[in-house]
This record gives C-alpha cells, structure tokens and sequence, in this order.
C-alpha cells in the first residue's frame, strides 16, 4: 500500500486510542468539534481534534484516530495469511519478528501506549481507529502523520513518539495487533469509527458523534 494514498474505505475490520503518558494506558481518539484536520485537541480522548506494515509520524493523542496502508518498499514482504479461530490465536500465530516498516512501527507504538493494558479486542480497536484516520479526507494519509498528528495522542511529545519497552510481551503483542489490523484479518468492534476516549472521561465533542462500540475502558465513535 502506497503512503500518497487513502485505502478505498474505512477498513471496517481493523483496530485507537489514549495514553496518560510513557507508561500510562491512553484515554482514547479525540475528535475535532470544528472537523478540522488540524485543529488543536487536548490530550488522550478529552481533547477535541480532528484512529502496512511499519513507520513513524506526529501526533499527540487526545481523542483522535487512523492510518493509510504503506508503501510496499517500505516494508518487507509479507508471509502468508495465518488462519484463526480466536483473536487471541491469531495474535500468538502472527509474526513479530524482524523489522517494521516505519509506518508499521508507528501503528504499533499507537496501540502499544494507548491501549497496552486492554483486551486484544480493544487493542485492535485502537489500531482500526488509526488506520480508519489515514484512509480519511479528515486527517493525515498515513500511520505515523496520524499518531503524530498536533494534540490527538497524549504520549506523543513535540511531535516525538517515545520507545515502547522492546522486551516486554505487550510490545510483541502490540507488533502482532497492527499487523492484524494492517492486513485486515479479523474484524474490529470500533468498526468504521475515528475517535475514541476513555470511559472515565465525557468529552463534549462525544455528543456530537455517534458511538461504536465500548470496549473494556474505551469508546468507540464516528
């Protein structure tokens, strides 16, 4: 998949997200009350603002989401597809080895401190929002623009995303989910969705979007 582009349509079976912070889990996509692109958001899914195989852009994480596919060259070639019963077996199935492409990166990194601590469901919900903004006229046409995006994820830093813990189980899993969600294997609950934020917190840009799905500590919004 080539960065320039967006995927036609929102990829309705992927995985978005809100991080509090390196270690924090995130509080979710914030949306953009003007619908704005680049509008200014706050932090994790109480900020308003605007959810391949691996890279790297900028974007705080407020309330935001999604992510286009990558460019072919970018990444390396793909294995072929791992049939399922479970997401959780998809996810054990799924390799993580090697290196990602820098888009692919940045979506792991997205689910890995957004959504690290929910179930693989919410991770990949988390993963759909992103790649659901990339395939959006609304926001940045790739993964790592979108993460990066200004004011949409908390754990992003002047347009830095930080360094997961690479020997942690989370981050294996969070590598396994955004391939996942990139390749369009298993089907996510948030849906088409493009916004989320954390259950503890009431945006008041949520009135105006039409809720997906709860999943664990997050909801879901388009």
């Amino acid at each position: 998949m080539n960065f320039g582009y967006k995927r036609a349509g929102a990829v309705a079976s992927a995985t978005v997200l809100f991080a509090a912070g390196f270690g924090a889990y995130g509080a979710g996509a914030i949306a953009q009350d003007q619908v704005a692109a680049q509008a200014p958001a706050q932090s994790t899914l109480e900020q308003a603002a605007p959810s391949q195989d691996d890279a790297v852009p900028q974007i705080r994480f407020v309330a935001s989401e999604v992510v286009q596919d990558i460019h072919q060259q970018m990444a390396p070639p793909e294995a072929a597809p791992v049939a399922a019963d479970t997401l959780y077996a998809l996810v054990a199935a799924t390799p993580v080895d090697g290196e990602m492409s820098r888009e692919m990166q940045c979506l792991a990194q997205a689910v890995y401190f957004e959504s690290r601590g929910e179930p693989l469901s919410g991770q990949l919900a988390v993963a759909q929002v992103v790649i659901n903004r990339a395939n959006s006229p609304l926001f940045p046409d790739d993964y790592c623009s979108v993460v990066t995006q200004r004011a949409q994820f908390s754990f992003v830093r002047g347009g830095t995303i930080p360094q997961p813990n690479a020997s942690s189980n989370a981050w294996q899993r969070a590598r396994a989910i955004a391939r996942i969600a990139h390749r369009d294997l298993w089907e996510s609950e948030a849906g088409d969705a493009l916004y989320f934020h954390a259950t503890h917190v009431r945006p008041r840009w949520a009135r105006h979007k039409s809720a997906r799905a709860r999943i664990d500590s997050h909801i879901f919004y388009r």
